[in-house]
């Protein structure tokens, strides 16, 4: 076997998806993206532009927004990753999922999966606490990472704004 064959041979990987012990077989050069789609089967998380500028892939490591796409899967062993299909929980909506439903906040829907993780990922990373006097501004800054080419940006922020304003950012 030659040095650089060695280097594409698949490696072992434990994650914890979705509250769930996963243990895959991947290649070093496997993206979380493509571990969590193809050799998962969890496709709410999306690809997009595959070069981080877009927030489609957005997913929760240990409660953080992270790009999917940026990630390989190796360099996530041991972390918690959250997909869309994980906030969810007990057959109802979470309440951010709920909130877009309610406020229009979507379109086509490509983006909102990536556009939720990453609002969850402001809640729990404590980004609004100290907004200041403008707390649409400071949502629309924190998810600026995440692009939406239908244009619901309004509609997205009073999504995400009812949620913590009603004190259901978790």
């Amino acid at each position: 076997m030659e040095p650089w064959e060695t280097a594409m041979t698949s490696q072992p990987v434990s994650l914890t998806v979705n509250g769930r012990e996963r243990r895959l077989a991947v290649g070093p050069d496997v993206t979380l993206l493509d571990a969590l789609r193809e050799h998962l089967g969890l496709t709410g998380t999306k690809k997009g532009c595959d070069h981080g500028q877009c927030g489609a892939c957005t997913v929760l490591a240990d409660g953080r927004r992270i790009n999917a796409c940026l990630t390989l899967a190796i360099m996530q062993e041991g972390r918690h990753i959250t997909t869309i299909e994980g906030l969810a929980g007990e057959g109802r909506l979470h309440d951010l999922q709920h909130a877009f439903i309610e406020h229009d906040a979507f379109q086509c829907g490509y983006c909102t999966p990536g556009q939720i993780c990453s609002a969850q990922g402001l809640f729990n990373e404590k980004r609004l606490e100290n907004h200041g006097h403008d707390l649409r501004a400071a949502i629309r800054e924190y998810m600026s990472g995440n692009l939406c080419r239908c244009g619901a940006y309004v509609n997205i922020v009073d999504a995400i704004e009812a949620v913590y304003l009603d004190g259901d950012a978790q």
